[in-house]
């Protein structure tokens, strides 16, 4: 692929708040530790004590998790690796999309991956493990049980409640599985050999990325959550966390900053068969939402030291556990989660633990030849394909009519002429330049009618023009959306089997711009 990158404030797809933490402004720092560069890494490991305890947990955890499916040797080495004190992780997080979903899911691990190479390269002495954390944990079935492809969204629907990752892949799936048999082998495989939707998942990211070493950890796991325990019982008893989050909050409102999450007196949710509710304390009892479970204090706390699996972190609090269960030194997000983690700095520092390293996720758009022709009959650059179609719409159609359709010499003409006539008939009787007056707006209005008639005409004289900008911009941003955040990776995968290996291949996680990539 050709690649060509174009300044992120130039594509209109990014807050300012994302835009100035990139860009290092004064304001934001007390909310971070590190700057978003390679050369915050030495002070970030120094930072990260991460014992052997912990590491063997850790390892353990990942090779139970990995034990329906062969291990691919650089997953292996690296698991292996993570119990040495010289091993460390660099992380993403998504949820467990059907067949990916949008294309920024693969590019969050691709970036994440490389990352890890060029780490490797500046610290030659240290180990870096790229990390895919899976969202199984995660109740909202409705973000993540569809895909969009050529147009046509493929949908699953199910009864299911609870985790998403431990959904079974029922009949109903099966059922679906038909309609989307022109999925590539490495997602058939993943699905049909799989029991639940987190099986599948982790199977299909080990197929994809697997020969990178990538590594596919669930938070979901009864061990990990024992290294929890302390944090679950202080945001249950105590609300530090809700506390500490609030203050960072307000404070980046005061600046004048959109809060992206919304912290709350307990940030945990009940999770158990079927079940992911909210905790809430009612009447001095512990009450999980949509239940009919309540738990006095006592039994909470019990609860806690004997079952810690039963307690899973909202938005508040997945950072955090992330970065006790890791020896971890960056995160790798979107937009949104790399803002809303500025939101957390005050609950690390409250629990004694480092602030990773907060990079954004590389962004991309991929053209296609068609498109790409488009452009070139239009001679457009990469910069135009991030503009308004309706505003360059204006703009083109007046810069190419073969008449003036506006008519604003016209217009200053019976302007003049009605003010002029209304003068000298005032004279006569001072009425009079009042209807001169509506004489002029009618007459104007009129002309904006007959503009606009002269518009309509150029723009059909130009439709052929018009409608190549609006298929680039279409395939640009589909119904107003980025192409990353609504097209899946099969669009290109199909008929292009080396996607994956090229975008490793031009992606670099410390370039903070729009990656335009043309296919050749």
């Amino acid at each position: 692929m050709e690649k060509h990158c174009v300044e992120l404030r130039k594509t209109g797809q990014f807050s300012g708040f994302f835009l100035d933490y990139l860009e290092g402004k004064d304001s934001l720092k007390p909310f971070y530790t590190h700057l978003p560069k390679l050369e915050s890494f030495p002070s970030a490991i120094a930072a990260k004590k991460f014992d052997s305890q912990k590491r063997e947990i850790l390892s353990q955890s990942l090779y139970r998790q990995y034990s329906e499916m062969s291990l691919q040797d650089a997953v292996a080495e690296n698991v292996e690796a993570l119990k040495s004190g010289n091993t460390f992780t660099v992380v993403t997080g998504h949820q467990l999309n059907l067949f990916t979903g949008p294309l920024y899911f693969i590019y969050k691990i691709v970036s994440t991956i490389n990352l890890a190479k060029k780490l490797k390269s500046a610290f030659p002495e240290f180990r870096f493990v790229p990390v895919y954390w899976m969202a199984s944990e995660d109740h909202d079935f409705d973000e993540i049980n569809y895909f969009r492809f050529d147009g046509k969204k493929y949908q699953w629907n199910s009864s299911q409640t609870g985790a998403v990752g431990d959904f079974e892949l029922d009949e109903s799936f099966r059922a679906f599985m038909k309609e989307v048999s022109f999925a590539p082998e490495v997602f058939k495989e993943a699905y049909l050999s799989s029991k639940t939707l987190g099986e599948a998942v982790r199977k299909y990211v080990d197929g994809l990325f697997g020969a990178e070493g990538l590594v596919v950890l669930d938070g979901n796991d009864a061990d990990l959550k024992f290294l929890f325990k302390e944090v679950i019982a202080e945001d249950l008893f105590s609300h530090s966390p809700f506390q500490k989050a609030i203050e960072a909050t307000e404070q980046l409102e005061n600046l004048g900053y959109k809060s992206q999450i919304f912290p709350r007196e307990i940030n945990f949710f009940y999770l158990d068969n079927g079940v992911r509710e909210r905790i809430e304390q009612v009447n001095g009892r512990f009450q999980v939402l949509n239940t009919e479970l309540s738990f006095s204090e006592q039994e909470m706390k019990e609860l806690v030291d004997n079952h810690p699996e039963r307690f899973s972190p909202n938005v508040v609090l997945r950072p955090l556990y992330q970065e006790m269960i890791l020896p971890n030194l960056a995160y790798l997000g979107g937009p949104a989660e790399v803002v809303y983690w500025l939101q957390l700095k005050g609950v690390f520092d409250n629990f004694k633990v480092p602030f990773p390293v907060l990079l954004p996720r590389n962004f991309a758009l991929i053209l296609d030849t068609l498109t790409q022709k488009k452009m070139e009959q239009l001679g457009w650059g990469v910069e135009e394909v991030f503009q308004d179609f309706e505003t360059w719409k204006k703009s083109f159609v007046q810069a190419h009519a073969s008449v003036d359709f506006e008519l604003g010499k016209e217009k200053e003409i019976i302007e003049t002429l009605f003010a002029e006539k209304g003068k000298e008939a005032s004279q006569l009787e001072k009425s009079l330049l009042q209807a001169f007056e509506a004489g002029k707006v009618r007459s104007l209005k009129i002309l904006d009618q007959m503009s606009a008639k002269l518009r309509k005409a150029e723009e059909r004289k130009q439709a052929v023009d018009l409608e190549r900008a609006r298929r680039i911009l279409e395939f640009a941003s589909p119904n107003g959306t980025p192409q990353e955040r609504t097209v899946n990776m099969m669009q290109f995968y199909l008929s292009n089997p080396d996607l994956i290996s090229q975008l490793l291949g031009c992606f670099d996680p410390l370039e903070f711009e729009m990656i335009v990539l043309k296919h050749k």
